[in-house]
């Protein structure tokens, strides 16, 4: 029976028993919802019948099935290697990584239902999400649905209440968008930067970034390096988590390279192509700029983006910033190319969003500070870059306290990485955000051998070790009890005691006194919470945009 049709019986059934106001009102609601229901079902793609066998336990932690390998290194990163046709890539991709993408969406939908407690909202929550994104797939290559479809068939059923295994894993690719739009990145302000000629010590293409993006602890304990030898394209190296097939930081074997950085969008009114997927045909299809710009322009995207692109073969990289409604390219002739998450192209320049964003987040101020450090140093190497990635000073090298917006290292980044295009080479973090030590591979090497037989290592920062990073472990677990109480109304009550040791444990940062402030305003103090506020005031606030917020709750407390 065609969906049509069948829509058809069900209205006219409905409306055959409504009688009165109340009746027509709620035959009306219960439509709607069987319409989205049926206008959001998601047909899986065309794929072809495979035998593909099952994985080999090698030893703890280390899995083997074909040529195709998942195993976790001595820093506790999984590196994955997966070859073949789409589907087949899935598929495998899915047996290798079967209990990592399974813990994934436990921590994911576990997250959903912290912020959205009540089943009800969820439940219409995810109608509302399904219809927003029941034309999906018609925004994402075919092979990109082939290998998403096959990496779905290890998702777990506990959690098909939600929707099919394929649905879920469509919008959980769509999410970063979605979440990106609804919070205009105000959790997420990702830096990064690519330098040349005199401004590296080889002359070559040196580039790194700090993807600061949270979804809590849980989320960023499990990360996986990618290799992925397609049967058409280019092999490429991406870092992120299991179950995801888009990219947001990677390097091909062509030596180019792609990372991507918010920047301030408008509410989407329909699904568009997922940035990472656009990310990721870049990274698979493209080896020169002009290639990656035309790739970019045949894709409509959810939000607004920079792409920050580096090329071997063109020696240089460039900014392709898109949003919803044009693109531009940003590629001066200077040794150093600094991204935040605000646009500088020409198209951009005299944007009234653009505009606005630059004067009231914290964008500016993490650029000029990337600006300031490169000023100061030619002939950089990777552990230089490296040490830039974990600055957490401001211009003029006071504290910002720890974990501050304002700074390149906000202490909340999921991963960072170093790239070098000419060598192959791509340097990822480890643990600890971008404090631990990076690990480098040779792409070269393990696409030719299909084996991890040599890393490299740029050491671990010195802060990883101080008294000051313990404070802020005890400053963030403190913080945490707090928001839980602000958000989800867990029940807290801070001694004197509790309050004084949180202070001192971030006293340089403003986020201590607003959160003591909000804590208190919630509690029935308002004296005591307009007290906090001031202070944080008194502090280096992230942006114009908190000043005005922390204004405007000194005001509510009177």
């Amino acid at each position: 029976m065609g969906k049509t049709h069948l829509f058809g019986r069900i209205l006219r059934f409905v409306f055959k028993g409504i009688l009165g106001c109340f009746e027509l009102l709620l035959g009306f609601l219960i439509v709607l919802i069987l319409y989205i229901i049926l206008a959001s079902d998601i047909t899986p793609p065309d794929v072809p019948e495979l035998n593909i066998g099952e994985r080999t336990k090698i030893a703890e932690d280390h899995y083997v099935l074909g040529n195709n390998w998942l195993k976790k290194n001595d820093e506790g990163i999984w590196e994955m290697y997966v070859e073949g046709t789409p589907y087949e890539r899935g598929i495998i991709y899915g047996k290798l990584a079967k209990e990592l993408i399974q813990k994934q969406e436990e921590i994911f939908v576990g997250q959903i239902d912290n912020l959205v407690p009540s089943q009800t909202w969820q439940q219409f929550l995810r109608l509302m999400l399904g219809f927003f994104n029941k034309d999906l797939p018609s925004n994402i290559p075919l092979e990109n649905q082939q290998e998403i479809f096959g990496v779905s068939q290890s998702f777990s059923d506990n959690y098909n209440y939600i929707a099919p295994k394929y649905d879920r894993i469509l919008n959980y690719h769509a999410a970063h968008d979605i979440g990106h739009a609804l919070n205009d990145y105000s959790i997420v302000g990702c830096t990064s930067f690519a330098l040349k000629d005199e401004k590296t010590k080889d002359g070559n293409l040196l580039v790194g970034r700090n993807f600061d993006f949270y979804v809590g602890d849980d989320f960023a304990k499990e990360k996986i390096i990618l290799f992925v030898k397609p049967d058409k394209g280019h092999a490429f190296a991406s870092y992120s988590w299991a179950g995801f097939t888009g990219v947001v930081s990677g390097l091909n074997e062509k030596g180019l390279s792609v990372t991507i950085n918010a920047s301030k969008s408008d509410l989407p009114t329909g699904s568009k192509t997922p940035i990472s997927l656009l990310a990721r045909e870049i990274l698979q299809y493209a080896e020169t700029i002009d290639e990656a710009v035309a790739i970019a322009k045949k894709r409509e995207t959810f939000v607004s983006e920079t792409l920050l692109v580096s090329s071997k073969k063109d020696g240089k990289a460039a900014l392709i910033e898109k949003s919803p409604t044009k693109l531009g390219v940003y590629s001066p002739e200077t040794d150093a190319l600094i991204c935040s998450n605000h646009y500088q192209s020409d198209v951009f320049k005299n944007d009234k969003v653009n505009k606005e964003n630059i004067k009231e987040s914290d964008s500016k101020y993490r650029y000029d500070r990337v600006k300031q450090l490169l000023a100061k140093q030619d002939q950089m190497e990777p552990l230089d870059a490296a040490q830039i990635l974990r600055d957490q000073r401001d211009n003029q090298g006071d504290t910002l306290g720890m974990g501050n917006p304002r700074a390149i290292n906000q202490l909340i980044a999921h991963h960072s990485v170093v790239i070098q295009p000419e060598t192959g080479l791509f340097y990822i973090s480890t643990q600890d955000f971008q404090l631990g030590k990076y690990v480098g591979y040779d792409l070269a090497s393990i696409f030719k051998n299909k084996s991890v037989n040599s890393t490299v290592y740029l050491p671990a920062d010195p802060f990883l070790y101080s008294s000051d990073y313990d404070s802020f472990k005890s400053y963030k677990q403190t913080k945490n009890t707090i928001s839980s109480f602000l958000n989800f109304g867990k029940a807290l009550t801070l001694s004197e005691q509790e309050i004084t040791a949180f202070i001192q444990s971030n006293s340089e940062l403003y986020i201590t006194y607003e959160m003591l402030g909000r804590y208190f305003l919630k509690k029935g103090n308002p004296k005591r919470a307009s007290d906090y506020f001031k202070r944080a005031l008194e502090k280096q606030v992230a942006s114009e945009a908190i000043r005005s917020e922390l204004q405007e709750l000194i005001k509510s407390c009177k």
